[in-house]
């Protein structure tokens, strides 16, 4: 065995794993990510409203633009709820092919991923009185 092997496998098992959800929580984790992208697809504005924090800052790496180093594109609620009202991203149900991985879970926080063949999101989600809410979001579009 390599001293790197060594190494990592001293790391690993001195590391504690992160520890497990129960199968409520992640249900619940799982169903305000699907509450957000169904809500979407639906073109349900107050469906994808009940899913995101007030204060939300969703945002894409743009990268260098004339007007900013290390550009963000920027996204509010209120844009989002108004882009489902606009029905930017309605789809037919039989069209719907979305997933959503509950990452990492600690008492009041998580991150999840959610992919969709036109996006993938990665959230940060907090429990707030007892239910999970999108806090942070940084998405990018796939390839067409």
């Amino acid at each position: 065995m390599s001293l790197l092997s060594l190494v990592l496998a001293a790391a690993s098992a001195s590391t504690p794993a992160a520890p497990a959800a129960d199968p409520a929580t992640l249900a619940a984790i799982e169903a305000t990510c699907f509450d957000y992208v169904d809500g979407q697809l639906e073109g349900d504005p107050a469906r994808v409203a009940r899913a995101l924090h007030p204060d939300l800052a969703k945002r894409a790496v743009i990268g260098d633009t004339p007007d900013e180093r290390l550009g963000l594109r920027r996204m509010s609620k209120e844009e989002l709820v108004s882009l489902t009202r606009q029905g930017v991203l309605k789809t037919p149900k039989d069209a719907w092919n979305r997933t959503c991985r509950v990452l990492d879970v600690t008492a009041e926080t998580a991150a999840v991923r959610l992919e969709t063949p036109w996006f993938v999101d990665h959230f940060h989600m907090g429990r707030f009185d007892g239910r999970w809410i999108i806090v942070n979001a940084l998405w990018h579009s796939k390839p067409r």
